[in-house]
């Protein structure tokens, strides 16, 4: 268990690494959640979908299957990007190693953040992270790679080994 976890994290750390854009805006918000979209509709994900930046939404979108619950679970998962400037998968998956919990190890309150997958930086240039793209409405695992898949196709970049295993 311990090494699959530890194989998880080199490969979220590596799609980090390679899922970078030179700049985002708000017409790349429209094809990137489209692309999000597109994924999701493909593995028959009833999800929601947020792209946000620090200080506005630019995309958001709930598939049939999706729950008003999704919303909060988004907002939940892009706080946690936010604050850590790591996917919201890769901060749990290292929680799950440490064997401790988002509140003892971060400070992260329940209430505001959640360490579960499908929510996962932008990257820009020298900025940093600008923002998020959020799905929620499946296993925290293929929302992540619902995600991921999809800004790897809009940046057409082969994930190749960093690809996690469903």
């Amino acid at each position: 268990m311990t090494e699959t976890i530890a194989q998880d994290i080199r490969r979220l750390e590596e799609q980090e690494r390679l899922l970078r854009f030179s700049s985002f805006g708000v017409e790349d918000a429209w094809v990137l959640g489209n692309r999000v979209r597109e994924t999701a509709l493909a593995r028959g994900a009833g999800v929601a979908i947020d792209i946000s930046l620090r200080d506005r939404t630019l995309f958001h979108t709930a598939l049939p299957g999706s729950t008003t619950d999704n919303a909060e679970w988004i907002r939940r998962k892009r706080n946690t990007v936010l604050r850590l400037w790591n996917a919201s998968y890769l901060v749990g998956r290292r929680l799950a190693l440490s064997g401790r919990d988002q509140l003892e190890a971060r400070n992260l309150s329940h209430a505001d953040f959640s360490v579960h997958g499908g929510s996962f930086p932008l990257f820009v240039g020298d900025l940093g992270c600008v923002g998020a793209v959020t799905v929620s409405g499946v296993p925290e695992r293929i929302d992540h790679a619902i995600v991921t898949d999809a800004i790897a196709s809009f940046l057409n970049i082969a994930l190749g080994d960093a690809r996690l295993p469903e």
